[in-house]
């Protein structure tokens, strides 16, 4: 499989458990907390494979990057927490950032 499809996949694991995280209620609720394991399980196992190929600097930076933006969104979206000009900038910020370092070469 593709080391980007796999990176894209991590994110979306990452994304997901990330956001049962705020729904286990202190690992109160047996549900979310298995989707927080299995969310961050399977996405330290892609993040892993697509290492085999990528670099770990680039790599890391897109999976932190774009989680950080898109677990933002959820939270906006899925929590109806407050969006606002600084959160805006933030996340535009860090997308010009993965950007920039994926102009640098992605691969080892």
């Amino acid at each position: 499989m593709n080391a980007y499809v796999l990176l894209i996949v991590s994110i979306v694991c990452e994304v997901f458990g990330s956001s049962m995280l705020k729904a286990t209620n202190g690992f109160k609720k047996l549900l979310p907390t298995l989707g927080l394991v299995i969310g961050y399980g399977l996405a330290f196992y892609c993040l892993s494979l697509s290492l085999q190929t990528l670099s770990l600097g680039v790599a890391y930076a897109i999976w932190a990057g774009l989680g950080t933006a898109l677990t933002a969104l959820v939270g906006v979206l899925v929590y109806k927490e407050h969006f606002n000009r600084k959160k805006v900038w933030g996340i535009l910020l860090i997308i010009g950032g993965v950007i920039l370092l994926n102009m640098g070469g992605a691969h080892s």
